[in-house]
């Protein structure tokens, strides 16, 4: 993180201003941990702080401390853009694309707010008047526990610490992915000492499956494919198995992981339906050195980290799955250098 931008950071927070914080659509623990870390900070500094989400999340995050208080533009579309309108600071947090907000994005972009940007994604838009970006990062929260540590290393409090040690601990993957060092330990620690309690923010996140997604899950798995002679798995959800199951936001949370618990996979994907909104959702996690950032741009109009990130595709189940295969096979060369 660069002196530059806490001097610039420290400028703008200097007297109390209307703050808006937004994290992405369909907000995880990352987004939404480290907008609440953030609204917990800038209120003990006497700032009018709105955390509003595009809309709504899933209800395993509902736990978090201040969450109650978040604006939901779905919910209530004209007092979020009265909101954003007023806003002195915009900070968008986990996203570095507007169009990760979509219905808010020309709401955000002609808002006569200065943009803050904290993102650890790769490939930056050019939208922030100022901007913290950094993909080598594990997770947003961990950028943010820098940001309060920074400006003031003794606003840490419980609820600051829990919600930056969910962030993180979704981020990693729990701890287990090769974004997390041995920083992110040291802040883990920290956190840990100001209150966070990581055993049960575990429980609430991972321990809280209600019986139609783990029935969901059931069938998620019995649609697991393994592309022959390839490191490849894959997994479909349609709109018809969704619905005999119940499925709420969140339910399919993590389901794409479960691929690569297979000994000789190297790269899952999860492709699932959504009917209304006409498009595959599709999700992308890998081992090793192979991109599936890189996968998701050029094939499926996606993108995020190396090792996880998303795509969608317009086209039937049927069709996306030849879609899948046939890119698989374009890329299949890299395979053998990845793991």
């Amino acid at each position: 993180m660069k002196e530059t931008f806490i001097s610039e950071l420290r400028n703008r927070l200097a007297i109390p201003k209307k703050i808006v914080i937004l994290p992405h659509r369909n907000a995880d623990g990352d987004a939404l941990g480290s907008t609440l870390a953030l609204k917990h900070f800038l209120i003990q500094k006497l700032h009018e702080v709105r955390v509003i989400s595009p809309n709504d999340y899933p209800l395993f995050l509902k736990w978090l401390p201040g969450e109650s208080d978040i604006l939901k533009y779905t919910q209530n579309p004209k007092l979020v853009r009265d909101t954003i309108r007023k806003a002195d600071l915009i900070f968008t947090l986990d996203f570095n694309n507007l169009n990760r907000i979509e219905d808010l994005k020309i709401v955000v972009r002609d808002a006569k707010a200065e943009k803050i940007m904290i993102d650890h994604h790769e490939t930056p838009q050019d939208y922030a008047n100022l901007k913290y970006s950094d993909p080598s990062m594990s997770s947003t929260c961990e950028m943010i526990y820098k940001v309060i540590k920074a400006l003031d290393k003794n606003a840490f409090n419980k609820e600051i610490a829990s919600c930056l040690y969910t962030g993180i601990m979704t981020d990693t993957g729990s701890f287990r992915y090769p974004s997390t060092t041995k920083e992110t330990h040291k802040v883990i620690s920290q956190l840990i000492d100001f209150g966070a309690d990581g055993s049960k923010i575990h429980q609430k996140i991972y321990d809280s499956s209600s019986y139609s997604r783990l029935k969901l899950l059931g069938v998620t798995l019995s649609n697991l494919v393994k592309i022959p002679e390839l490191p490849v798995a894959y997994m479909t959800l349609t709109q018809k198995e969704l619905d005999s199951c119940n499925y709420k936001k969140g339910d399919t949370e993590g389901f794409v992981n479960y691929g690569l618990t297979l000994s000789s996979v190297i790269f899952s994907c999860i492709m699932i339906e959504n009917e209304s909104e006409g498009k595959i959702k599709m999700s992308f996690r890998s081992q090793g050195s192979f991109s599936v950032n890189d996968f998701a741009r050029k094939y499926f109009n996606g993108g995020g980290h190396n090792n996880a990130a998303g795509g969608m595709s317009m086209e039937s189940m049927e069709k996306t799955i030849v879609s899948f295969k046939k890119a698989i096979g374009k890329v299949s060369s890299q395979f053998n250098k990845s793991f």
